[in-house]
């Protein structure tokens, strides 16, 4: 079969099914972004760069970026079909940012897979979760519902799509979600195994951890309230006077990925470290920017205790990840966590917004590491039965993929 996999920072969600899909004989092709330089694992052709949208509302500006962005990904498509021939039998593509909103117009014969990550709704999910940040009103709702409009087109247009948690997948309105299989991506539980032999050296300082010493870790993509990061810092001037021998990794980079900048601060991380000057011994929290893959498997190895923190929006593989490594997690007792830890089982779940309740179920996981031994086994055990990447998710959507292709 011919198959093109279109992701504007390919191989996004696709490093694992991509050439395992060539390892079965199918001709793989990736359609991405001509800013995109991440290695790829099959060969790719690039779109241009959209071009910056300046007549639009403020509040629909989303839209006409992502229409963009399709207009360009459909002209590329164009130049593969009209001078190489090429016709691929399955499109599957990432619906986050338009790429596929054309693609059926270039070729109306393929099937058509979308992976669909999230629906945006103006309630119950990330846009009024934070009454701290949300921002109540009809101009939030519109802009919001814009944020959906490009989402929905794709999902009606594809074939199938596919979510990679249940809670994602159920975002979607009935009618749109009867298109979609759940699976995820897939946790490699091998590469993540815990070692007893791991080391973690701070950057720029002389400490180097060790599984068992009492270290504290948090990862974002960006230091940002969507992953919990202010609620997270909040509870720390308290974990570290209980825990003087603690040591609080953070792993993130200063920006957002998902919410709004503050207004009035430089980043989220300047904002909070404002908001708790003096109440936090900098000399036990070390701030890492963003590390490599394997330094970040490392300290997955050496902490004592993992805090994740998420509102109700798309679930982040940093935590299934820290689960797969036998980390002791504790984490927001909101909607996409509690469908893959049970309190008290495979880890500890804590409000959101409870910042004393953080403190002390952090404080108390950092001093019993014993006490948490049968919940970092049990995370692991699940992880292996429900996410394994070879023996459970990468056959899944290959069969996904292949199944498109035969009907």
């Amino acid at each position: 079969m011919k198959i093109l996999l279109v992701h504007q920072n390919f191989p996004g969600q696709f490093p694992h099914l991509a050439p395992a899909l060539v390892a079965r004989g199918h001709q793989v092709l990736a359609l991405t972004s001509e800013t995109n330089q991440r290695p790829a694992p099959v060969r790719v052709v690039k779109y241009r760069k959209p071009e910056e949208i300046t007549m639009s509302s403020r509040l629909t500006r989303l839209y006409a970026d992502c229409a963009e962005r399709g207009v360009r990904a459909a002209f590329a498509a164009r130049q593969l079909r009209d001078k190489h021939g090429y016709v691929p039998d399955v499109i599957f593509g990432h619906s986050g940012w338009g790429e596929t909103l054309f693609l059926r117009e270039v070729w109306p014969e393929a099937k058509l897979l979308v992976y669909a990550e999230l629906m945006y709704r103006t309630t119950g999910l990330d846009t009024d979760f934070d009454p701290e940040f949300s921002r109540p009103g009809l101009e939030s709702r519109i802009s919001t519902t814009a944020r959906s409009a490009h989402l929905v087109q794709s999902m009606v247009q594809a074939d199938a799509g596919l979510s990679p948690t249940q809670f994602q997948a159920d975002t979607f309105p009935p009618e749109l979600r009867a298109k979609i299989t759940v699976c995820h991506d897939g946790v490699d539980t091998e590469r993540l195994a815990p070692r007893p032999e791991a080391r973690f050296h701070v950057p720029g300082t002389e400490l180097t951890f060790r599984p068992g010493d009492e270290v504290l870790t948090f990862v974002n993509r960006s230091l940002e309230p969507y992953r919990g990061f202010h609620a997270f810092m909040r509870a720390l001037p308290e974990v570290l006077a209980e825990r003087p021998q603690a040591h609080v990794l953070i792993v993130g980079e200063e920006g957002q990925s998902y919410g709004a900048a503050p207004k009035d601060a430089v980043s989220w991380k300047q904002k909070m470290l404002d908001e708790l000057a003096g109440q936090l011994d900098l000399d036990r929290v070390h701030f890492l920017g963003r590390i490599a893959y394997s330094d970040y498997i490392d300290m997955l190895h050496v902490s004592r205790v993992h805090a994740y923190l998420t509102y109700p929006f798309v679930l982040s593989w940093s935590l299934m990840e820290a689960m797969a490594a036998g980390c002791a997690v504790v984490a927001s007792d909101t909607a996409p966590v509690r469908e893959v830890i049970t309190d008290g089982k495979t880890g500890r779940l804590v409000d959101f917004f409870d910042i004393a309740g953080w403190a002390e179920t952090l404080s108390a996981a950092l001093a019993d590491p014993t006490a948490m031994a049968p919940m970092r086994a049990a995370a692991r055990s699940h992880i292996i039965e429900t996410y394994d990447l070879n023996t459970r998710c990468l056959p899944r959507l290959i069969d996904f993929v292949e199944q498109a292709g035969r009907a």
